[in-house]
């Protein structure tokens, strides 16, 4: 039996990185997955390398519309929903605080925070409806253990983590499970825009403060979704699991 046999997913973020690993690896474990990101052809792209199993679908998730669309969609496809992954995320180059511009600001946290508001309203009423659901947001190292140059993106992965566990008491009651990742960095299209500049020194660096010695995959947080996602995973709520090879210790 397949973990997520007869589960329907949606993942934001999806057309590339952590979250088309999220995708890859649902779908192997039997789940339908709506493929969400704002590159439209980099979301029909993926769900074209998985398949009849997933759709891909363009979507901002900053903007209420754009949710409420993919949420639409993701209903007329499948029939139900039965897990969000809130993957999508960016973040403004890594430099001083000060220097970073306000509309910059606004776009990170309107990504990275808003949208997890965004996709509650949208799909939280059905998970009620349907008696059970499973919420994952990623949030990140960062949140944990802040650092200087990014620290407006640290702040809003330290508000998802905030938002998870709050989210999974509230709706505890409706058994619908609410969970968040934090990754240590990897090597995904946001690596350069942590590091500053991509250089092998600004990667020694990172590397050199991760106790086991490697930057996560996409493959290491699609298997940490993964579990949460499947019923293994039934009495655990409002966790902020590391997947970060030691990087918090």
């Amino acid at each position: 039996m397949k973990r997520l046999e007869g589960k329907v997913a949606l993942i934001t973020g999806a057309g590339s990185g952590f979250g088309l690993g999220i995708a890859e690896t649902f779908a192997r474990e039997g789940a339908r997955v709506a493929i969400v990101d704002i590159n439209e052809a980099a979301a029909r792209a993926a769900a074209e390398g998985i398949g009849a199993a997933a759709i891909g679908l363009a979507a901002d998730v900053s903007k209420a519309s754009d949710v409420n669309r993919a949420v639409a969609a993701t209903l007329a496809a499948f029939g139900k929903l039965d897990i969000v992954v809130n993957n999508a995320g960016i973040s403004h180059r890594n430099r001083p605080m000060l220097e970073v511009e306000e509309d910059e600001f606004d776009r990170v946290f309107a990504v990275n925070v808003k949208s997890i508001y965004l996709f509650a309203k949208a799909a939280v009423p059905l998970m009620q409806s349907q008696g059970r659901g499973v919420i994952i947001n990623v949030g990140s190292t960062a949140g944990l253990r802040p650092r200087p140059g990014l620290t407006w993106y640290n702040s809003t992965k330290g508000a998802v983590h905030t938002m998870t566990k709050s989210m999974a008491v509230e709706l505890a009651p409706q058994r619908i499970r609410v969970c968040a990742l934090a990754p240590v960095a990897g090597e995904t299209p946001l690596l350069a825009t942590f590091m500053g500049e991509d250089t092998p020194e600004k990667r020694a660096l990172f590397v050199n403060s991760i106790p086991l010695g490697r930057f996560s995959t996409p493959q290491d947080i699609a298997n940490a979704a993964l579990y949460l996602a499947s019923d293994e995973a039934s009495m655990i709520t409002g966790v902020v699991l590391e997947v970060d090879g030691g990087r918090c210790i």
